[in-house]
């Protein structure tokens, strides 16, 4: 296991690659901390294949299937032993850059645990492995076996074993019907093999593609106008595919969906939420159509002064009720006239959108132009003006009400000079050097900082022209005042600071180095002593009456918040501000659910990576507008966070999550409702949890107890009970157990009433823990301090099936959720009056 783990390190460049380096020993340690875990990887590389990967002996044992796995008993799939993984790999997704081992797209295609049917380490050096799978997609019982046949790896076949869960290839292709990732919105499609004669110069707007030769829409047919209507959604790719596509910018909006039948105009959410009160004067451009019956699909979007769209101003016109500055840029038509459009391909579907549009012309309805130029130019163009990115769609597919990967979303990243301080030795194959090391000027001081490496996006010519000008630049000494240490400084030639490099990168860490960089080219049109970091300008807070509680706090000034570009998330280059604006924004939402509750802090003054510090009560913090209450209940003071100024105080104090308690000010003594906490083992895929929260649902249910839902923003759901301030701590958190008890004995393969890690192996721990008295839980709408700052969001029960995961929402996706559904998921809470009864109690196993 060692060799091959340092076989791994071994065939990576990690300062170019943001593929997981292998750690022995964190692998070892928490091997044991959860079930046997399993993913399988759709990897692009020079072909596309499978990798399937088994935890064992704290690595993840690694077989290449080019064909993939299939369900059927009677289909061998032959597996390519290969190097050992780290297991941090099992939830690796992105690109490998050109010239590296393995490069190109990744994404996990499935994950769950596996459970070996003998000893798994003997079973394996017999080369006779037998385990069942329980994965988003895969189930059953599987076999792989090692084959005699001669190569430089071995081989194995990967075979279905006959049971339930086996289906005939010809039936059914798992691979053609779930193509997609389990852990994001990614996909996988061919990759661009484009010669430079075959790109296309910039041409403008792409041509509408003819119709079929009798005049008609190929695939149309006579139909009634859906009542819904479901929209297509997009999948992230890392790279542009080959074939026939086109390309459309993409917007940073909401997106809508437009019925008209006859005289009445509807505007739905992408969730089926009718806005049309909202859109009045859109409403009132989509009727002067004149349609008889039509589905549009499109973008509600706001531009800025440069014709940029701007979320934020957006937001800003639905919260003043100013519609009227809200453009709907249309790019789709499903249906039109008493004719069902979905079949037809997307170009013709366009097209007879075009010209409606183009025969009423308005300014509030607009046609999402395609650009006929290589996706690459028009990605660049797009990111230059501060764009989101692109959509692309696959000439010929038709529309259809899910995600798809014939629509497809490729996303801009950060870009700008650095200055070249020196350059690494190359590895493996790689001829000239390996990666450039990079600085960037002070803002305030001036001194030249180091700020990480750029490894990737050069070619054979690139590399030999720009060694010869980093050669005559060699100096001894680095020019930056905080060169890079230890192993990252080997090997590492200094230059004087004169050349510049244009990069692209997905964010920038704390420490200000930059992560999965790519080389864009040399600058000559600046001086090395001009560039310092291009910081983007922070995001306004608008005063509005239906946003009062933004007022208040960080929009007035209240609340000064110093070191306002401290990093406190790396993954996503949140910053301090950033924070306290998420917050100030979400005010109106997680202000009532703070209101009169103790609160505990979680505070990062080093950002999440750094140490954390859970506090109870306000000593020694300074935030303004915060209440405390010196209680004998509690044997300490506590907090209330009652109003913005004390919100956004607590940011200030370096807050990241909020904590709140099952009781409020009303009655300290007796809580208003208790939780449960699904927490499972991180090995297991989110569709056990889908069948745990429906389960504990149904006991609730039988029980006569309403529940609600959120996610944890981690890997759980809560589960929230509302009672009637009635019984006290004991008695809540003692039914609350009894409760746990009882599912645990009913499923004992599925929950555990235990707590810690080693109880819950391949199962959830329901935590009733937090119904004692003091006891907490993370605060809906709250932050948590894991990467990405995911954010716990109330849920509509049929909402858990539909999301991919706790951490689906974040600080910066969760605002449109939060305009278009509000707080509908728990909007009826606070009416509900239900308490513990005799009965409840007998039918939980209690004595009393």
């Amino acid at each position: 296991m060692s060799r091959n783990l340092d076989d791994y390190n071994r065939m990576r460049d990690f300062s170019a690659t943001s593929e997981p380096s292998a750690d022995h020993r964190r692998g070892k340690k928490s091997a044991g901390d959860h079930a046997l875990q399993f993913c399988i990887q759709k990897h692009d590389a020079s072909h596309l294949h499978y990798d399937f990967r088994l935890e064992l002996d704290g690595a993840l044992k690694s077989w290449a299937v080019p064909k993939g796995p299939s369900l059927d008993p009677k289909v061998k799939r032959l597996a390519v032993h290969v190097e050992d993984h780290p297991l941090d790999y099992a939830t690796f997704e992105g690109s490998i850059p050109e010239g590296h081992y393995g490069a190109g797209d990744v994404i996990v295609w499935d994950r769950g645990v596996w459970i070996p049917q003998e000893d798994p380490e003997k079973a394996y050096a017999k080369g006779k492995l037998k385990f069942e799978l329980r994965g988003e997609k895969l189930a059953g019982v599987w076999n792989l076996v090692r084959t005699h046949m001669p190569g430089k790896k071995e081989q194995w076949f990967l075979i279905k074993h006959q049971d339930s869960a086996a289906r005939p290839q010809s039936d059914y292709d798992v691979l053609v019907a779930e193509p997609d990732s389990v852990l994001s919105e990614r996909t996988i499609v061919d990759k661009p093999r484009l010669s430079a004669k075959q790109v296309k110069p910039l041409q403008g707007p792409a041509k509408a593609p003819r119709k079929s030769a009798s005049g008609k829409l190929t695939g149309a047919h006579k139909a009634k106008i859906p009542a819904q209507l479901k929209p297509q959604l997009a999948t992230l790719v890392e790279s542009a595919p080959e074939g026939d596509w086109q390309y459309e910018i993409k917007f940073d909006g909401y997106r809508i969906m437009a019925r008209i039948d006859q005289d009445e105009v509807q505007l739905f959410t992408r969730n089926g939420h009718d806005w049309t009160h909202k859109l009045p004067k859109q409403a009132q451009a989509l009727a002067a159509l004149g349609l008889e019956s039509a589905w549009l699909d499109g973008e509600m979007v706001v531009a800025d002064a440069d014709g940029v769209p701007d979320f934020q101003a957006l937001q800003n016109a639905f919260d003043s009720g100013r519609s009227e500055n809200i453009v709907y840029y249309l790019f789709d038509l499903p249906y039109l006239n008493g004719v069902d459009l979905r079949e037809v391909p997307v170009q013709e579907r366009r097209a007879a959108l075009a010209t409606v549009l183009k025969a009423h012309e308005d300014p509030l309805l607009r046609f999402s132009e395609a650009f006929d130029e290589t996706p690459q130019a028009l990605l660049n163009s797009a990111c230059q003006m501060r764009m989101e990115g692109l959509i692309g769609k696959r000439l010929g597919s038709p529309y259809v009400s899910r995600r798809s990967s014939d629509w497809i979303k490729l996303k801009c990243k950060h870009r700008q000079e650095f200055v070249i301080v020196g350059y690494t030795d190359p590895k493996g194959a790689r001829s000239s050097f390996g990666a450039l090391l990079l600085g960037l000027h002070d803002r305030d001081s001036g001194e030249l900082r180091y700020a990480g490496k750029v490894g990737t996006g050069f070619n054979e010519t690139t590399l030999k022209s720009i060694l010869a000008q980093l050669k005559p630049l060699k100096v001894k000494k680095p020019a930056v005042i905080n060169p890079p240490s230890g192993f990252e400084a080997k090997g590492v030639h200094w230059l004087k600071p004169s050349l510049l490099a244009e990069v692209a990168f997905a964010e920038m860490t704390q420490d200000g180095s930059v992560r999965h960089a790519v080389f864009h080219g040399l600058r000559e049109d600046k001086p090395a002593k001009d560039i310092t970091e291009e910081r983007a300008r922070p995001m306004k807070i608008s005063k509005t009456e239906s946003t009062a509680p933004s007022q208040s706090g960080l929009a007035d000034g209240k609340v000064r918040i110093t070191h306002p570009d401290r990093v406190i998330d790396a993954s996503s280059g949140t910053t301090k501000m950033q924070l306290a604006e998420y917050y100030a924004s979400v005010a109106e939402w997680i202000l009532p659910q703070l209101k009169d509750r103790p609160v505990a802090l979680v505070r990062a003054p080093d950002g999440i990576a750094g140490e954390l510090f859970f506090q109870k009560n306000a000593e020694n913090l300074a935030i303004p507008g915060i209440r405390t209450l010196d209680k004998e209940l509690t044997g300490q003071p506590v907090m209330l966070i009652n109003n913005a100024e004390a919100l956004i105080g607590a940011v200030q104090m370096s807050t990241v999550e909020l904590h709140t308690w099952n009781a409020t000010t009303t009655d300290l003594d007796k809580p208003d409702r208790f939780v449960l906490d699904l927490d499972p083992d991180p090995a297991l895929p989110w569709k056990s949890m889908v069948e745990a929260t429906a389960l504990t649902l149904t006991v609730l249910d039988e029980l006569g107890l309403k529940a609600f839902l959120k996610t944890s923003g981690g890997k759980g759901i809560h589960l929230v009970v509302p009672l009637t301030r009635k019984h006290g701590w004991d008695e809540v958190k003692d039914f609350s157990h009894a409760i746990v008890t009882h599912m645990a004995k009913l499923l004992p393969e599925r929950f555990s009433a235990v707590s810690g890690p080693k109880n819950r192996v391949g199962r959830i721990f329901i935590d009733y823990l937090r119904n004692g008295l003091g006891a907490t839980t993370i605060c809906a709408y709250a932050a948590r301090t894991r990467e990405g700052l995911p954010v716990s969001v109330p849920l509509f029960r049929e909402e858990v099936g539909e999301i991919k995961g706790a951490d689906q929402w974040n600080v910066r996706n969760v605002h449109e959720r939060l305009a278009e559904v509000g707080d509908e998921p728990w909007a009826d809470i606070k009416k509900i009056r239900q308490s513990i009864t005799a009965e409840m109690r007998k039918r939980v196993g209690m004595k009393k």
